[in-house]
């Protein structure tokens, strides 16, 4: 069995931790706050009707609204609870429970399931398992189609170092596109404590 993630040590901790996420979003959407930047940011990057893999996908909220502009949407994400609510609130897309770290996910004919964009937002990389972010980017890697995109944003400051991202990132045969300090594409210096990375593959990996 693999270690737990930083989200479910938390939710162990904290059982309404789950229910907590799910009433905070509901209330910032309640009040009007702009919760679409990240879904802005890939749809910008698809023809319509693209494929996406929306990587540790929690309540929907960057998958449902890009399936709103046309794309087939599949997430993955490890706590039922907020799988519940996105099946809920965006029934017409693909929620599945799944370890991003051991992903393998297969279309009908049982080849690998492949997407135009694989996206992991909302500090997804900072909540997997320890020691575990290389694996993870293999397998998002491995879920990209022929010319397609990973993109990525995290804060820098919950523990996963520029360096050893750019280290994981090599070594799962990616390469960096483009980087900014956030969402809206400002641009990422030394300074910033946010990244954004979009990435393309240039090897094959296993």
């Amino acid at each position: 069995m693999s270690e737990e993630t930083l989200w479910e040590k938390q939710s162990r901790t904290n059982p309404s931790q789950a229910r907590d996420y799910i009433e905070r979003f509901a209330q910032l959407r309640a009040n009007g706050a702009d919760l679409h930047g990240e879904a802005r940011f890939v749809d910008a990057l698809l023809p319509r009707g693209a494929r996406v893999l929306d990587a540790g996908c929690g309540t929907g909220r960057v998958g449902g609204e890009l399936a709103a502009r046309s794309h087939t949407v599949t997430g993955v994400d490890l706590d039922g609870e907020l799988l519940a609510q996105a099946r809920k609130d965006f029934p017409g897309s693909r929620w599945e429970l799944g370890d991003l770290a051991t992903l393998e996910l297969r279309d009908a004919d049982g080849s690998p399931e492949l997407f135009d964009v694989v996206a992991a937002a909302g500090n997804v990389l900072a909540f997997v398992s320890p020691g575990s972010t290389g694996a993870v980017l293999r397998s998002l890697a491995n879920h990209l189609a022929v010319n397609g995109r990973l993109v990525v944003g995290f804060s820098l400051l919950k523990g996963y170092a520029l360096a050893d991202f750019e280290a994981d990132a090599a070594a799962a045969g990616l390469a960096f596109t483009a980087r900014f300090s956030g969402w809206d594409m400002h641009r990422f210096d030394a300074d910033s404590d946010f990244i954004v990375a979009l990435l393309h593959g240039v090897r094959p990996v296993n």
